[in-house]
Order: C-alpha cells, then sequence, then structure tokens
C-alpha cells in the first residue's frame, strides 16, 4: 500500500472526523485525544501542534514515539483485521482506527487503553 492516499491526508481533517464521530455517540474529544495521546505517546500540546501545522499522517506516525503496548490492539477495522496488515504505517493508521470504533461502540476506556 506504498503511496496510499491516505499518507498524504492531514491528520487535522480525520482528527475532526474522529471527534465527530465519537460526539456522534456520546463521547467525547477529550477521550478521543487520550486514545491518540496513549497510541503515539504525544503530549496534547504535540498532539495540538500536529493538527495546527497540518501534518501529514506519514509526518504525524513518523515523529510519534508509539506505544509498545499498540501490539495488544487486534479485531477487525473495515473488514481488515488490523493485526495483520504488513504495512507498518497503514498498520499504525488501523490501529488508530480500531480505538476510534471502540470509543464510539461505548467501550470503557480502560478496555481501549488495554489497561489492565
Amino acid at each position: 500500500m506504498a503511496g496510499h492516499r491516505i499518507y498524504a491526508m492531514p491528520f487535522a481533517g480525520v482528527h475532526r472526523a474522529y471527534i465527530a464521530k465519537a460526539e456522534r455517540k456520546g463521547r467525547t474529544r477529550e477521550e478521543v485525544d487520550e486514545i491518540i495521546r496513549w497510541l503515539t505517546g504525544y503530549s496534547q500540546d504535540d498532539l495540538d501542534r500536529h493538527v495546527d501545522q497540518d501534518t501529514t499522517f506519514t509526518e504525524f506516525f513518523g515523529d510519534a514515539p508509539l506505544n509498545p503496548d499498540r501490539k495488544l490492539i487486534t479485531g477487525k477495522v473495515c473488514g481488515v483485521q488490523v493485526e495483520t496488515v504488513e504495512e507498518p504505517l497503514m498498520r499504525e493508521i488501523r490501529y488508530l482506527d480500531k480505538l476510534i470504533d471502540e470509543l464510539a461502540k461505548g467501550r470503557p476506556m480502560a478496555k481501549i487503553l488495554r489497561k489492565p
């Protein structure tokens, strides 16, 4: 999937879509941001900077000190088993999609963030 068009998309636009999806289901922007911070290792200031600067997905995940526990994320998103996605950047994007889906489905934050 090298060169997939999502890689060049600004993260800010997708971030807004994640927030809108969560809010439609009674969840909050703060929860969306907490998930993103957990996955990427970014601080809130780092996350806000990436959103403000229209960072692409490639840049967003390329700079991230990713959480090693993200490998605990399993399941399907858009019919794709996330843990089997071979292309590293697409796998990170699918991990994030999966976590946002879990949030929208009402799953508790402790389970979304893979806390014991």
